[in-house]
């Protein structure tokens, strides 16, 4: 069972070679080093589950949820993730990827907003 964590994380590798393109455009946003001190990683493996984005500073998951998300099946496994991920201290945002297309800076600035507003709170 030790190599289940080593496969998770060598697919988590994987997966930040192929992001999406709305996974993209809202990364070259985010990887950016500012001075609020906030830093996001993409494709973060965390227990059983691999998460779009990640801030630690703020136990903040980002997930951008392209259309199959809108699926019933689809719709109960995301609530049980966000369900299991709350139960470990972290907030899940789920934003649909064609938000991301009409807006990427608004959207990538209310992130990093959220992100500073909660680890605020944490403190």
């Amino acid at each position: 069972m030790a190599d289940a964590p080593k496969r998770k994380i060598a697919l988590a590798r994987q997966m930040r070679k192929a992001l999406t393109g709305p996974e993209w455009l809202l990364w070259e946003r985010l990887e950016r080093r500012l001075d609020d001190g906030l830093v996001f990683k993409r494709q973060h493996a965390f227990g059983p589950y691999i998460l779009d984005f990640y801030c630690f500073k703020a136990r903040l998951v980002i997930e951008v949820d392209g259309g199959f998300h809108s699926e019933d099946a689809r719709i109960a496994k995301d609530a049980k993730r966000d369900a299991d991920l709350r139960r470990e201290g972290l907030e899940v945002y789920r934003l649909p990827a064609a938000e991301v297309y009409r807006d990427i800076e608004g959207v990538a600035d209310g992130i990093r907003l959220m992100a500073l507003e909660r680890a605020k709170r944490l403190k």
